[in-house]
């Protein structure tokens, strides 16, 4: 087998080694790669509101972003394990808003002195973790796209959403209501939920959006809240919670 010289370059009528070839032609395929990607920024404004973080603190956040490739086509290369984490802590899931590709195994770990039970029963994926103690976790993996709300069965303050999508290309507004989505060129649908809007308002912004190599920003998102109306939800037996008990915590040794 023949090496190249020490300047660089292989001698005339020889050849680069295999291994050689292979690390420059994957340098190559992924160079092409990162000239043919760009990146679609935005920014969210939330109008008509009556929730007083929005109204007074100009919280934009939990708004869900993401584009679907037209040709249907996403890329191979992609991790066969796909971990996400949904903590519980002071009896609130957090974030209270989270996007996931399908097949996302997410984890909800109890970091409170107290039981929880995180549950969904309608919309999207259907699943019960059951009751567990503190400092210990559950996992559910999310195989089919929806929009799953999340409950505990034990405390009814506690919700939250895990938009689970079939693209990996996606994003989730801070308060800011900045967002950034990094994507291959290629024609894509632009799609966006927010749980305090109704259907119609977003399906109309909804839009064919052309990625090239350079970035792409979007006109400022309105995105209307009217007519929103919280109702209080049932437990996961489809009953209204019971009054809440006073909760103590006990530990081993310890003066009851």
């Amino acid at each position: 087998m023949l090496f190249p010289s020490r300047r660089g370059a292989a001698p005339l009528g020889r050849s680069w080694p295999p291994g050689r070839l292979l690390l420059d032609a994957l340098l190559s395929f992924w160079l092409q790669g990162l000239a043919l990607a760009a990146t679609l920024t935005g920014n969210v404004l939330l109008i008509n509101s009556e929730q007083p973080s929005v109204k007074k603190g100009h919280d934009y956040s939990g708004v869900v972003v993401w584009l679907e490739p037209l040709n249907g086509k996403l890329p191979e290369a992609r991790p066969t394990f796909r971990r996400a984490v949904m903590l519980q802590r002071n009896k609130t899931f957090i974030p209270h808003v989270m996007a996931v590709e399908v097949g996302t195994a997410v984890d909800f770990p109890n970091l409170d002195p107290i039981f929880h039970n995180a549950f969904s029963n309608y919309d999207g994926q259907v699943f019960d973790v059951h009751l567990y103690a503190p400092q210990t976790s559950k996992r559910v993996v999310f195989r089919r796209p929806g929009m799953v709300r999340i409950f505990c069965n034990i405390h009814a303050t506690m919700s939250a959403v895990i938009a689970v999508l079939p693209t990996p290309y996606y994003a989730v507004t801070g308060r800011d209501g900045r967002f950034s989505i990094a994507a291959p060129a290629g024609a894509y649908r632009f799609q966006v939920w927010h749980e305090r809007s109704n259907p119609e308002t977003l399906s109309k912004l909804e839009k064919r959006i052309p990625v090239g190599t350079r970035e792409v920003t979007l006109a400022d998102l309105r995105i209307s809240e009217q007519g929103y109306l919280a109702v209080p939800h049932m437990n996961k037996y489809g009953r209204e919670y019971p009054p809440a008990p006073e909760e103590h915590v006990f530990y081993p040794g310890g003066k009851r």
